[in-house]
């Protein structure tokens, strides 16, 4: 190997060179002029420093051969200084004293001295090299359910029977859809400047419709009802609905929200005992028993909740955004509900035998 492939080391007051990275496949024993011992080039990677003299640790980092550690002496990778930096903004700034509600670079350089950063530019290379970045926030609620990881295994178990056995069990993801008459504002394709895309609204009342659905998570197939109310009897009927789709299955487990009307006595009449280790909070002032208007029967469906405040479980969410995307953002149907109703339809239908592309929309194909 010739010379002037491998950087050599620095030794003493000798000035340190910033030409080419060390490029050396093995570790070497490199003799300098004027150094009572051997040195240690070590690595064949960017970012290895092969100035430490023998039998002591050479430092690994994204600079150049020949620099100094980035973040001496606390933190030797990059990975680990970032995931310190990270352990700091994601505390509320009160917890560190500070009256602000959101981080400051000054807040940050004070607050992590190890960086040895004097300058608001120099902090701000150091976390775009870090891979941290200033960005738009979003809403973010956190269940508070104290149940949250033993009901998410229930419905992690059902998963499995159903993915293992679809002959004989059947999971499906429940939820309801409120749209409008009125097109919801969103972004569309317009000419720059001051003109924006237009909702075409009608002078009639902006009138709401009810979506009842279900979506298999092993299959993709899609089932529902559309109704102007999501009422007792049309849940106790979609009970049945769902039995003549499946009816090979020994058991049809349906994952629900918190909502209360999906535990009410008269909906659940038409199915089988009811088995919830976690018991469903109720009105106060509602019946324990069916009334005399409820269907009876003993369909093979067992409802398994979700934590409370928690929709980001329930992937049939996701298709309702995809029907707001494809949809309803912006429709020019305000003038003809009877025709926008149709077109919902028409969407949903799509899904009705199944279909990969949603499985993969809403996250449930396996990788």
């Amino acid at each position: 190997m010739s010379e002037k492939n491998i950087r050599k080391p620095i030794c003493g007051n000798e000035r340190r060179p910033s030409s080419k990275l060390v490029k050396v496949g093995h570790p070497i024993m490199w003799p300098l002029k004027g150094c009572s011992r051997d040195v240690i080039l070590t690595p064949s990677t960017v970012g290895w420093i092969g100035t430490k003299r023998q039998g002591l640790r050479v430092y690994r980092s994204s600079q150049a051969a020949g620099a100094s550690l980035l973040f001496p002496p606390k933190y030797e990778t990059e990975k680990e200084a970032q995931a310190a930096l990270l352990d700091i903004i994601r505390r509320a700034p009160a917890q560190l004293g500070y009256s602000r509600s959101r981080w400051s670079l000054e807040m940050i350089a004070q607050s992590s001295d190890w960086l040895r950063v004097t300058t608001a530019s120099g902090l701000h290379q150091i976390l775009k090299r870090l891979g941290i970045s200033y960005k738009r926030g979003r809403d973010y609620v956190h269940s508070p359910d104290r149940f949250y990881k033993d009901k998410l295994s229930l419905v992690q178990l059902a998963r499995f029977r159903a993915y293992y056995d679809p002959d004989h069990y059947i999971l499906l993801y429940l939820d309801e859809l409120t749209y409008y008459r009125q097109p919801s504002l969103s972004q569309a394709y317009e000419q720059s400047g001051p003109a924006q895309p237009l909702a075409q609204r009608s002078h009639k009342s902006n009138t709401t419709f009810r979506v009842l659905g279900t979506l298999n998570a092993i299959t993709g197939q899609v089932n529902y009802l559309q109704r102007s109310r999501t009422t007792l009897a049309c849940l106790s009927q979609f009970w049945f609905d769902l039995r003549a789709a499946y009816p090979q299955a020994d058991l049809i487990y349906i994952v629900v929200d918190n909502w209360p009307v999906h535990f009410h006595p008269d909906v659940l009449a038409p199915l089988q005992s009811q088995a919830f280790p976690f018991p469903p909070k109720l009105p106060p002032t509602w019946p324990t028993t069916p009334s005399k208007k409820a269907v009876h029967d003993d369909l093979p469906i067992q409802l398994l909740s979700l934590p409370t405040y928690a929709s980001w479980l329930n992937p049939i969410e996701k298709l309702w955004r995809w029907l707001k995307q494809d949809i309803l953002h912006l429709h020019r149907l305000s003038s003809d509900w009877q025709a926008l109703k149709q077109l919902v339809a028409d969407f949903l239908d799509q899904f009705s035998s199944g279909s990969t592309d949603l499985l993969s929309y809403v996250g449930l194909l396996p990788n």
